[in-house]
């Protein structure tokens, strides 16, 4: 399919097997916002196939920014990015003048500062001058509007790229596409979560595979314009894999050997290639026909990097200016380089690794010393970054181990946690440092790793450093303490909290740090076997400890503490100190740990019910977060705001949210316990039960072995209701019995209500009612004057059972508790209780409260819910409305929640197979959805769907 001329250095202008692959980036382009990532192995086409996209027609009037991600990067600036801002200098020669705040830019882009607004005052903090930048560049992106933005070999990009991309996914401007490509591999790429929960949509992935031996053959026969036998096809497949450039580099060695019309006859010349990797045969091919001294050159320039600043490049070689410009020269006629952008790069990252392995080890750590030599010499800013990579390479442990850290430091100044980790792991690791030096790169490893998210890599060396090495008790005292939040973070919730309570006494003369740890131990909801009390007093001295430190934000780290510990109770005092946190000063000035409280406390809010609390602190938490560029609490952020919507009873499409969260690949592995609790949850509702048994299971398995208690109680008790609609009333019993054993040993009443709930519905199937009383008298002196209206509704619903025959006043009571708290689900549950005691007594009333619950579980997807609802409806004379006859919701004329899902998609104009992708459904389940949707609305096509309102 010929879409104009080839990109420059390919043989073919044709693009073979990419026609589907093409076909969704255009389509991608033809829905802005919009985001794409090209991903496939190194020389499998993903440069080729964006060239091919942005030579496309259709784009002719719309701007297009490129920029290369090096694999050498600084914390910061933001190269790629930049660079890409540097081609734009024509348009924003004759454009309106740019946001003010794109002034921000001015110094990082000199070339064009002319066009750009003046330079904006800097600003006293740094994550502050960070987030204007961020915002600055956002700011120009709309400005060059329509504009397709790509960003090329992504893996390679410093964090600050990532963090800003993360940025740009949460606030994409209406008129940008962009387009990332990166090479596929084992490490986890930072972007991926951002850009799969962009509020403009997800990313679309395009995904390269080798090309099949048709396509090898169809792209042999239109370079060579001359018919392939498959003699010559066959073995061209195998000694390429077919990877597109390895098939180009193959068939340009052949073709400087023979005439074009001569190669398909001449397949023993493929044997002559028989090396373990043919791409590096063909390109050590190249290498060799260099001269001595363009040889020397470009191995040189492989040790420098991809793109070698050629004074670096003259130094290193010990070659004068006009040497190295004609070696790079050699060097791009045989097609190991090619310019870009002005300058000498080599062609791809395989050519260039393949030059720099030819390089004896020797040699190369002796090119490495020059390079960093080199690179010392080159004025401030230091980049030492890069000064550690050489001088890691050249083996100069000291020198690596001081720019290592050196590079740490301006990374934490910048707020890059992750880079800054990173760079001290590897100092760490590869440096063996004195142990001086290896103790203060361990306790600012501590530091960075917990928001840097470097948390298995962190913990054995901070293990080994404290099982190892005799240290003073304040240092050995913050590395504990350190340990312990980084195995929290892990999921290790009682292993981390042991290590922060052997860290109280060594911190004895740190009051500063102590306060802190007393603070985390203060916390209730993560290990089962310490009591509530004792949290209690954790708190108070952590707040003598605050007080005598002097330190401010000591104190607002224990007076958070402290809120969360009184919410967790229920206590209404909690809600006073919270006010008053939130309005004060000190706080609003430390975004990270005013988006951490407002997180928190939403996750107490909604233990004890309070939704409405928990909503209004989520969004602020959120707010902060992001206006912080705090990702840490990103994962964090994503769950609890699905436990919100799982509160709220908004579960349209929340299954599939949920599932994403708290996988193998989260950055958070403590969130991930609550994301399976949620799961479990929502299956006990939705189903296949079975599932759902499992899930939890596994939850109470986990939050065992780990001691993680709120997890663990609420697990249970789930369980214990689950078991009750199984009609498996003693094993509902078991579950209960277990929980309510966690929250005596814990003193959290207001968490266990539920299990008291639980306990007395089993012992109530079982005929044993008589024996709850003492419980639920136990439950109301615990909680009594407590702001919970979880716990309230069920010591209500409690007692109203235990209440012979069952007090429909109390029944009512607890129903109202949980709609003023705005708990939909819970209501649901209520109302169905309510309503089948009155129908069983003859009262008034119970079908239209059955009516009810069935129409908020229709509403919410709870089949199980559903079936068992008509059930007892059919039961008791009540009439089922005509969408739910038959126990499940045929919805009739009205749209199913996946329906309204898939509408609303295709009223946004994706296709069958884009719906199919998002929502991981096959193609013919869409059709057979859209079917639906056009047939229940009336439509004769899918065309009218985008005239719908709301759609």
């Amino acid at each position: 399919m010929p879409l104009g001329p080839a990109p420059s250095g390919s043989l073919s202008d044709v693009l073979v097997g990419r026609r589907a692959e093409l076909a969704l980036l255009r389509a991608v382009i033809g829905s802005r916002p919009s985001l794409a990532l090209v991903e496939g192995e190194a020389g499998i086409g993903k440069s080729r196939l964006v060239a091919e996209l942005l030579a496309a027609p259709e784009l002719a009037g719309t701007r297009r920014l490129v920029g290369q991600c090096e694999q050498l990067q600084e914390p910061l600036p933001l190269s790629p990015l930049l660079d890409a801002f540097r081609q734009a200098e024509t348009e924003l020669a004759r454009s309106r003048p740019p946001n003010p705040v794109v002034g921000a830019l001015a110094p990082l882009l000199p070339e064009i500062a002319a066009y750009l607004p003046p330079p904006l005052p800097p600003l006293p903090d740094q994550r502050a001058e960070r987030h204007r930048v961020f915002r600055a560049a956002v700011a120009l992106l709309d400005h060059l509007g329509p504009l397709v933005l790509v960003l090329e070999d992504v893996h390679w990009a410093d964090g600050g790229t990532h963090d800003f991309l993360a940025f740009l996914a949460a606030h994409m401007p209406r008129d940008l596409t962009v387009v990332l490509t990166v090479r596929t591999g084992p490490d986890r790429l930072p972007i991926r979560e951002a850009f799969a929960r962009a509020p403009s949509g997800p990313a679309r992935t395009v995904s390269l595979a080798p090309l099949t031996l048709p396509e090898v053959e169809e792209l042999a026969r239109g370079i060579l314009r001359a018919d392939l036998s498959r003699a010559f096809a066959e073995p061209l497949y195998e000694k390429t894999g077919g990877i597109p450039f390895v098939v180009e580099e193959v068939l340009r060695t052949l073709l400087e050997r023979l005439p074009a019309s001569e190669i398909p006859g001449r397949a023993d010349m493929l044997a002559d290639l028989a090396v373990p990797t043919v791409l590096r045969d063909v390109l050590l091919q190249r290498l060799s026909s260099l001269d001595d001294p363009a040889r020397d050159i470009l191995t040189a320039a492989a040790v420098i990097g991809m793109t070698p600043d050629e004074r670096v490049l003259a130094e290193v070689s010990d070659r004068t200016p006009p040497e190295v410009a004609r070696a790079l020269a050699k060097a791009q006629a045989v097609g190991l380089l090619h310019e870009e952008d002005g300058r000498c790069r080599f062609r791809h990252a395989l050519a260039r690794q393949i030059v720099y392995e030819s390089v004896p080890a020797s040699g190369r750590r002796w090119l490495h010393l020059r390079t960093a030599r080199s690179l010392e010499s080159s004025g401030d800013p230091r980049p030492v970054a890069r000064l550690a990579h050489h001088f890691r390479h050249a083996g100069h442990t000291a020198d690596f181990v001081a720019n290592a850290e050196a590079a740490a430091d301006t990374a934490l100044a910048h707020g890059n946690d992750a880079t800054a980790a990173r760079f001290l792991l590897q100092a760490l690791k590869v440096g063996a440092p004195a142990r001086d030096t290896r103790v203060r790169l361990a306790v600012k490893l501590g530091r960075a790793a917990v928001d840097g998210l470097a948390h298995a890599e962190a913990v054995p060396v901070l293990e080994c450093l404290l099982a190892t090495e005799p240290l003073p008790a304040s240092v050995r005292g913050e590395l504990r303490f350190a340990l312990g939040r980084l195995l929290r973070q892990q999921g290790e919730a009682r292993a981390g909290y042991l290590q922060i309570e052997d860290a109280i006494e060594d911190l004895a003369d740190r009051p500063e740090l102590l306060s802190r740890a007393l603070a985390v131990l203060a916390a209730p909801e993560t290990v089962a076997d310490r009591h509530v009390s004792e949290h209690a007093a954790r708190c108070d001295q952590a707040e003598e400890a605050a007080r005598r430190s002097g330190d401010c934000d000591a104190g607002i780290a224990v007076r958070i503490a402290r809120a969360s510990l009184l919410l967790e109770q229920g206590d209404p005092g909690s809600w006073r100190l919270i006010d008053v946190l939130l309005r004060d000063d000190r706080l609003r000035a430390n975004p990270r740990e005013h988006a951490r409280a407002c997180l928190n406390w939403a996750q107490a809010a909604l233990h004890i019910g309070r939704l409405d609390r928990a909503e209004a602190l989520l969004t602020e938490g959120r707010q902060v977060a992001d206006q912080a560029e705090y990702l840490r609490v990103a994962e964090v952020v994503e769950l609890v705001t699905a436990a919100v919507e799982h509160a709220a009873g908004r579960w349209d499409g929340l299954a599939r949210r949920v599932a994403r969260l708290g996988g193998a690949m989260a950055a958070m592995p403590a969130a991930s316990l609550d994301s399976w609790l949620l799961r479990g949850t929502l299956l006990a509702a939705t189903g296949p039960a079975e599932e759902a048994l499992t899930c939890l299971d596994e939850v109470v398995a986990v939050a065992e072995r780990v001691g993680a208690v709120w997890p663990l109680i609420t697990a249970r008790t789930t369980l214990s209701r689950l078991a009750l609609t199984l009609d498996d009333a003693e094993g509902a019993l078991a579950h209960a019995r277990a929980a309510l054993a966690l929250v005596r040993a814990k003193g959290t009443w207001v968490w266990g209500a539920g299990s008291v709930r639980c306990l007395v519905d089993a012992l109530d199937a079982l005929g044993r009612t008589g024996e709850a009383a003492e419980v639920v008298a136990e439950l109301h002196d615990a909680i009594e004057g407590a702001d919970a209206p979880l716990a309230r509704a069920a010591l209500l619903t409690a007692r109203a059972v235990v209440a012979r025959p069952h007090d429909t006043a109390l029944l009512e009571e607890a129903r109202m508790t949980l709609r003023e708290a705005g708990l939909r689900y819970e209501e649901a549950l209520a109302g169905e209780r309510l309503g089948r005691r009155r129908c069983e007594r003859g009262t008034p009333g119970g079908g239209p409260l059955l009516e009810s619950a069935l129409r908020a579980y229709g509403a919410m997807g709870a089949d199980r819910d559903i079936a068992r609802i008509s059930r007892i409806m059919r039961q008791n004379g009540v009439p089922i409305p005509y969408p739910w006859r038959g126990g499940r919701p045929s919805h009739g004329q009205t749209l199913s929640s996946r329906e309204r899902e898939v509408a609303r998609l295709a009223a946004a104009g994706k296709t069958n197979q884009e719906i199919a992708d998002v929502l991981f459904l096959s193609r013919r389940t869409v059709e057979s959805h859209i079917a639906n949707v056009l047939r229940k609305l009336g439509l004769p096509s899918r065309k009218e769907l985008r005239g719908l309102p709301g759609e």
